[in-house]
């Protein structure tokens, strides 16, 4: 654990505020979720609570099938990071923040299709293989994460069976969490 030297009053309703700098560099939003643990040594540690991590061996199972059905690599993110992956070394995407694009992707709760090789989406931050198909997962309304899938050597467009199988993906998803 780090410290930050930043100190603030509990207000009498029982609040403390997190202060904007560490809200930004640890991208926590209005309205996120975080879980609340203590330790016997007096610490309160907050952390961010992702409903997709903690179904990480289902979105796993997920991503196995789909790049086996797709033919190509699959990535499962939360809001903020990589939580499954098929198709690609493990090491080299495992933990990985979601790109900017792709964080503006699932805030707009829009979908992305490569539909000619010209225009390229990158969805894991610090890795340029860019993104064939990404949908984003809907849960009571809320976006909880994004089903991705990758471009191959083979393949730099989205077919219509991968559009209908990431949507499928997606959906299961989302269900799943609910």
């Amino acid at each position: 654990m780090k410290a930050t030297g930043i100190v603030r009053r509990i207000d009498d309703l029982g609040r403390v505020v997190i202060p904007k700098e560490i809200r930004r560099t640890m991208r926590i939003r209005e309205g996120d979720p975080l879980e609340i643990y203590t330790s016997n040594d007096g610490e309160v540690i907050f952390k961010k609570y992702s409903v997709i991590g903690e179904m990480s061996e289902n979105a796993t199972q997920v991503a196995d099938i789909m790049h086996k059905l797709a033919g190509c690599p699959v990535v499962v993110f939360d809001r903020d990071h990589v939580v499954a992956s098929s198709g690609v070394t493990k090491k080299e995407f495992s933990e990985r923040r979601v790109s900017p694009e792709l964080e503006e992707l699932m805030e707009s709760r829009r979908q992305f299709f490569a539909e000619d090789a010209s225009r390229k989406f990158y969805a894991v931050e610090g890795v340029e293989q860019p993104a064939l198909a990404c949908m984003p997962i809907l849960s009571s309304g809320d976006v909880t994460g994004a089903v991705t899938f990758l471009s191959s050597d083979s393949r730099q467009t989205v077919s219509e069976l991968q559009k209908s199988l990431v949507n499928a993906a997606a959906q299961f998803l989302g269900r799943q969490v609910e």
